[in-house]
C-alpha cells in the first residue's frame, strides 16, 4: 500500500513538473480558455415566429363599429321606447371612405359610429345590406383613411396561419390566431351561410365585421361568427366571409344598394363519376354536380330536372366545384335562360331552364 501511494504521489509530481514547464515555454497557453458547458447555436430560422409587421400594416385599417337603435318595449303595459346598443368591427377597403362589416352588426340601426384606431370617431351611413353572406357596407367622409393590404389574386389555402383582428367585448382591438381548416362552407347553420371560410381564430362579440388576414397582413376574409348547435358546446370553428365574395358584394351594394342573384331551385353534391361517388378530397377531379334535392314549383322542376341527374356544364362552361356552379346561376340575371348539359342514367342531354330571383 505504501509503495503504491509512493507512486502515486510521485506520478502527480512528475505531472506538475512537466505542467510548469510548460508554461514557461509555452506562455500563450496561459490565454486558452475551453468552457465547461457549450450553448448550442440558434440560427434565424430557429428563432421565434413573428406576425408583428403583418399586424402592423393591418391593424390601422380595422376600425370599431358601434350602432344605437330605438326599440319599443314589449314588456311594458304602455308602449315605451327602449335604445339598444350594439359592437362590432369594420374594415376600411378603399380611401373613399368604403368599409365592409357584417349585417347582423348594423340591422335595424338608427345610428352607426365608427372609431379608428387614430383616434378619430366618424358617423357612418349605410350604403347596403346582404343578409344572405351577412355583409354591409358603410361610408364615412374622411382623409388620410388606412386602407387594408388586398390582393385579388390571392388563394388562401387550408392550413394557411390567418390573424383575426376586431374588438371583441369593446376591450379594444385584439388579434387572434388560427389556421384555415376549410373553405367553402355551404348550408352550416340556419342563417344560410354560404361560401363561408372555416377557421380557429377565435371570434367573440365584437369580433364580427373584423378583418381576417394572412401572416403578411393582406386580407383574406371577414370575421362572420363562431359556429353554434342549440345545447352543444362547440368550440375552436368559427366563420370567415372570403375576401373575393366579400368584394363582389360590396361592389354591388355601392352599385345597385343590395344584391340580386338567380337559383334554380336545387341541392346537390360535387360527384366524381357518373356513378356519384362523391367527392371526398382536393386530389380528386370534379365531374359534376349531382341533383339531391329539387324543389317543387321551382325553376328546376319545371324544367324537368330530375333528382339523380348530374349536372357537368352550365351555359357551356365547366367548373371546378359546387360554389362555382352556383354562382354561375347566382350571377345570371334573374328570368333568363340557361342552358344546363347534363348526366342522366349515363346519357347526356341538355335542359334549358328559367332562373328565378332568390328571394330571403
Amino acid at each position: 500500500m505504501a509503495k503504491f501511494l509512493f507512486f502515486l504521489l510521485k506520478s502527480i509530481a512528475y505531472g506538475l513538473a512537466l505542467a510548469f514547464l510548460l508554461m514557461l515555454v509555452f506562455p500563450s497557453l496561459n490565454q486558452l480558455s475551453v468552457p465547461l458547458f457549450k450553448a448550442a447555436e440558434v440560427s434565424e430560422d430557429d428563432a421565434p415566429v413573428s406576425y408583428a409587421q403583418a399586424v402592423r400594416r393591418a391593424a390601422p385599417a380595422v376600425v370599431n363599429v358601434y350602432t344605437r337603435s330605438t326599440l319599443v318595449d314589449p314588456r311594458s303595459l304602455r308602449p315605451r321606447t327602449i335604445e339598444r346598443q350594439e359592437l362590432g368591427s369594420g374594415v376600411v377597403m378603399s380611401a373613399q371612405g368604403y368599409i365592409l362589416t357584417n349585417y347582423h352588426v348594423v340591422y335595424g340601426a338608427d345610428h352607426i359610429e365608427i372609431a379608428l384606431q387614430d383616434g378619430r370617431w366618424l358617423e357612418a351611413v349605410l350604403i347596403g345590406q346582404d343578409e344572405l353572406t351577412d355583409l354591409a357596407v358603410l361610408y364615412v367622409q374622411a382623409e388620410n383613411l388606412p386602407v387594408i393590404p388586398q390582393d385579388t389574386e390571392l388563394d388562401p389555402q387550408v392550413g394557411d396561419v390567418v390573424l383575426a383582428i376586431g374588438n371583441p367585448l369593446n376591450l379594444g382591438q385584439t388579434i387572434t390566431q388560427g389556421i384555415i381548416s376549410a373553405n367553402g362552407n355551404t348550408g352550416l347553420s340556419s342563417r344560410g351561410y354560404i361560401d363561408f371560410m372555416r377557421m380557429d381564430a377565435a371570434i367573440n362579440r365584437g369580433n364580427s365585421g373584423g378583418a381576417l388576414v394572412n401572416s403578411n397582413g393582406t386580407l383574406v376574409g371577414i370575421n362572420a361568427a363562431a359556429f353554434q348547435l342549440e345545447n352543444q358546446d362547440i368550440q375552436g370553428i368559427f366563420f370567415a366571409i372570403p375576401y373575393k365574395l366579400a368584394q363582389n358584394v360590396m361592389q354591388k351594394l355601392i352599385k345597385h344598394g343590395k344584391v340580386t342573384r338567380s337559383h334554380l331551385g336545387v341541392s346537390g353534391d360535387a360527384v366524381v363519376n357518373a356513378a356519384g361517388d362523391r367527392l371526398i378530397s382536393s386530389g380528386q377531379t370534379l365531374y359534376g354536380l349531382s341533383i339531391t334535392a329539387v324543389n317543387a314549383n321551382g325553376p328546376a322542376a319545371e324544367a324537368g330536372l330530375q333528382t339523380g341527374d348530374i349536372i357537368l356544364e352550365i351555359d357551356g362552361q365547366r367548373f371546378n366545384s359546387v360554389q362555382q356552379a352556383l354562382n354561375i346561376i347566382a350571377e345570371t340575371t334573374p328570368n333568363s335562360e340557361m342552358v344546363l348539359t347534363i348526366d342522366r342514367n349515363n346519357q347526356q342531354l341538355s335542359i334549358k331552364a328559367i332562373t328565378r330571383e332568390l328571394r330571403r
